[in-house]
């Protein structure tokens, strides 16, 4: 087993150095003996129906000159660059007006300028293509860089792209882009963020092209969960038929607590003694975090914490509700009311206490006015003498 195991690792050693010799090789050989390299896109993708924009320049090898003042010719040839094994390989000659495919070179070869114009393409031009100058006795083929066009039927979809923090109140640039094979007969773009949005067509590093839309945005709780929706649209077959790609992406943009409330269960006045739930709720992304206040003479005081806080009621007063997350909090307060007993009105409170002590008074001097009478008549019967007294007197 040790003896297979090893003999597999020197299997795919020996694998490996040996592609790394033939690839090493072959770029050794291929710069050895090529004259003739050009500075293109390794591969490009069309669509049909559309036309496609080569950007090209070339250069002589070393040991070898090119000179402009010559007239110089342009030639295309596809899959296989020995086009005098296979000539029919040859598609574009510019110094024919006859050609098998329908190319221009609209760059100045005398400037090494080897620029494409490939129009009206099919899904069948899909190949790999090499270029060719003639420049009387300079005449090589780019055999080293072939150029890989691919030739779909649907375009891709158009890339949405932002750039910024996504959170509320913050700015960022959106912008929606589409590849343009063909500058000559850019797409349209359109998207629901704006109407009319001013079409840019832009230059990339390897000369290929872009074409653009963007706009500046302030963020808000109203943009989370918002679909960006961007379309493009190609003009295909001269102008008589189009073809477009969509692409979408939803926003999720982090906010404050937004909407706080409290909500009392049960509602309404209660009873001193009686449980009360209270239910605090908001819209917050992320998720809100709730602590709740007591307020009091001496300030808030904090009395639970979540979203439901239950309590026996003793006294009312006001509750605050805090609804926090990493953006900011927001507060909600409610007022608690007691039911109070039955009590009389307080002008007839006031009344009553008059009365009463008019009542008492009159109690008061009736009863003194009794005691009078009563000691008067005590009196009156101790100075008055008795019949019996009265005999004896006499006698």
């Amino acid at each position: 087993m040790r003896f297979m195991a090893a003999l597999s690792t020197k299997m795919l050693t020996d694998n490996m150095l040996l592609s790394v010799f033939f690839l090493t090789g072959a770029l050794a050989a291929c710069s050895d003996d090529s004259h003739l390299f050009i500075t293109a896109p390794l591969e490009i993708e069309a669509l049909s129906g559309s036309c496609l924009q080569i950007p090209c320049n070339f250069s002589a090898g070393p040991g070898k000159t090119f000179d402009g003042s010559r007239t110089t010719f342009g030639v295309w040839i596809k899959n296989d660059h020995r086009f005098k094994s296979y000539p029919r390989n040859v598609i574009f000659n510019s110094g024919q007006t006859v050609n098998t495919y329908p190319m221009n070179i609209t760059g100045n070869l005398s400037q090494n300028d080897c620029t494409t114009l490939f129009s009206s393409l099919i899904t069948t031009y899909l190949d790999k293509y090499f270029f060719r100058i003639e420049n009387g006795p300079f005449s090589e083929t780019a055999f080293c860089d072939p150029v890989q066009i691919t030739v779909k039927d649907s375009p891709p979809s158009p890339r949405i792209e932002i750039s910024g923090e996504l959170k509320e109140k913050e700015s960022v640039t959106i912008t929606c882009s589409a590849f343009t094979p063909c500058p000559h007969s850019p797409p349209k773009l359109t998207w629901n963020l704006q109407q009319d949005a001013r079409n840019n067509i832009e230059e990339n590093a390897d000369r290929t092209f872009t074409t653009k839309i963007q706009t500046t945005i302030t963020l808000s709780d109203k943009h989370d969960g918002y679909n960006i929706t961007c379309s493009s649209n190609y003009s295909v077959n001269e102008g008589q038929n189009a073809k477009s790609a969509e692409e979408k992406v939803t926003l999720s943009v982090p906010y404050a607590p937004k909407d706080t409330s409290v909500r009392i269960s049960p509602s309404g006045s209660v009873s001193p003694g009686s449980w009360v739930n209270l239910t605090c709720s908001s819209r917050a992304k992320p998720a809100a975090n709730f602590t709740w206040f007591n307020i009091s003479k001496d300030g808030p005081m904090k009395v639970s914490e979540g979203d439901f806080y239950s309590f026996n009621v003793t006294d009312g007063g006001v509750y605050h509700c805090v609804a926090t997350n990493d953006l900011g909090n927001q507060t909600s307060e409610i007022h608690l009311t007691i039911k109070a007993g039955p009590e009389m009105p307080h002008e007839s409170f006031q009344w009553g206490a008059i009365l009463g002590g008019m009542f008492g008074i009159i109690v008061l001097i009736c009863l003194v006015v009794c005691v009078c009478i009563l000691v008067s008549l005590k009196w009156f019967q101790l100075t008055i003498p008795t019949p019996q007294q009265t005999r004896v007197g006499k006698f």
